[in-house]
């Protein structure tokens, strides 16, 4: 387990995938079709990231040099707090609580004008109720970053 994302994830190990069993494929498409739009075209690989249950996603928003407008993780094994702020106006944020099987969608102002977190354990509550942190995968479907085409070799890094 390590440090990703310029030292922002703690605790974890990633992957890149793009070849998936037949099962995980027809969920991957209904994420995808829930997710993007027709004219949006995705990344070839899909971006797994594994967090151990002490690990953590520092606030960060994600650069627009290697993912697109919009993207997509499907939260797996732990429930887990995403916080969002707004980069200009701190005292704008939500929390979202991902349950296991919850798909969050970020794009728009989601995408570009906050910041978003995975909470460490010890702080991840939801309003009053406290949520236990256990290992988590997300499953991370992103768009083409702006002018990139499908064909272009300029593949973003693991945790863009």
């Amino acid at each position: 387990m390590g440090q990703g994302l310029f030292g922002a994830i703690h605790g974890f190990r990633e992957t890149e995938k793009s070849r998936w069993s037949e099962a995980s494929r027809a969920i991957l498409q209904r994420v995808q079709a829930a997710a993007f739009g027709p004219g949006q075209t995705l990344l070839s690989s899909v971006h797994v990231l594994d967090l151990e249950a002490r690990g953590y996603i520092k606030p960060h928003v994600d650069s627009i040099k290697f993912c697109g407008a919009t993207i997509a993780g499907l939260s797996l094994l732990s429930p887990s707090v995403m916080r969002l702020v707004h980069t200009q106006e701190p005292g704008e944020w939500l929390e979202l609580l991902l349950e296991p099987g919850s798909l969050y969608i970020l794009r728009g102002s989601a995408r570009y004008d906050f910041s978003h977190e995975i909470l460490r354990d010890e702080e991840s509550f939801f309003g009053e109720r406290r949520i236990p942190r256990g290992r988590r995968i997300s499953v991370i479907c992103r768009s083409l970053p702006e002018g990139m085409g499908p064909g272009e070799s300029g593949q973003p890094p693991p945790a863009c």
